[in-house]
């Protein structure tokens, strides 16, 4: 009993000192909130919230069945998904955190892919977008244009890569992911004005849980660099807890190159503790596992970390 109770008084503690750290610095708090409010409102809704709603139309009134025959047969035989799981990893790629995620785990709700292709698409297909990469991290923080096709190259190449060995953990002697049967594909609506509220209805939902988390990630990162700002290694944690703020706060206090351009790479790649909240939260209802997730995401920020330092010392 006593055990039970010193258990359930530790496992209050973190939400203890966060209240009261939150009361002991209320302009910190403040100013969290609004940064993080201003950047889902400017930045994340306007880029997310079309390709969250789109994604759910395709999946809810056939437009996968046009994705899978156009991209199907290539993908498939690249990284041996099925040809359904094409429209998780074109999402993934191009979309931005979390939309891999999300695509991924509507599949596997609507019976598209099984739940061994959810989690190999999950493992490398969860990325940054090309335009964060491009605008701000090349352009806003790194400010150097000739870094911009070997950091794509990276981001994208790195993940592309690993998928080779993590399929194999999920593939068994399989060559590839097979097709859900023709009866389960077409179990889809036509468009209407009802399907297109329910996707509205789902699409706003994930968006706004997608900017609480901003919020949440945004006050804590405030309160940490005001709390303990000369504490080395609290510091050198901070940039881990958000992307946004995290990428901004390497390429402000490391002027090295040589060091903070494969840090950079590697939180790029790693997405932050934010992200994978968010992932978390996708994935509800699925049963597809977070802890592999996150081993493979420590690899792909290993890996691009890795070959960012070759690349900045070679040339």
């Amino acid at each position: 009993m006593k055990q039970l109770i010193s258990r359930q008084v530790l496992s209050g503690l973190p939400a203890v000192f966060l209240f009261l750290a939150m009361l002991l610095s209320p302009k910190a708090v403040f100013e969290g909130a609004q940064s993080g409010l201003l950047l889902w409102f400017q930045v994340v809704f306007p880029t997310l919230f079309p390709f969250m709603l789109v994604s759910g139309l395709m999946l809810s009134g056939g437009g996968l069945n046009t994705i899978s025959r156009v991209f199907g047969r290539i993908f498939s035989s690249v990284f041996a998904t099925s040809s359904n799981g094409a429209f998780a990893v074109i999402a993934g790629f191009l979309c931005g955190y979390p939309m891999g995620a999300k695509i991924s785990a509507d599949l596997v709700r609507t019976e598209k892919i099984s739940r061994d292709e959810g989690a190999y698409l999950l493992s490398f297909c969860n990325n940054t977008s090309p335009v964060f990469i491009m605008n701000y991290i090349v352009w806003k923080t790194l400010g150097r244009e000739e870094l911009l096709v070997p950091t794509l190259a990276i981001l994208i190449l790195v993940p592309v890569s690993l998928s080779f060995i993590f399929r194999r953990f999920y593939l068994g002697s399989r060559r590839r992911f097979p097709d859900r049967s023709e009866k389960k594909k077409n179990r889809t609506e036509h468009f209407s004005f009802s399907v297109l509220d329910s996707c509205l209805s789902d699409s706003f939902e994930g968006i706004v849980k997608v900017g609480l988390y901003i919020i949440f990630f945004s006050v804590v990162l405030s309160l940490f660099k005001e709390i303990s700002s000369e504490n080395i290694l609290i510091c050198a944690f901070l940039p881990t807890l958000e992307i946004t703020n995290g990428v901004l706060m390497i390429g402000r206090s490391v002027s090295d190159l040589t060091v903070s351009y494969p840090l950079i790479l590697g939180l790029t790649s790693f997405g932050g503790v934010c992200a994978a909240a968010q992932t978390q939260c996708m994935l509800k209802g699925t049963g597809l596992p977070m802890i592999p997730y996150i081993i493979q995401k420590l690899t792909a920020a290993a890996a691009a970390s890795l070959t960012g330092i070759i690349f900045i010392h070679i040339f």
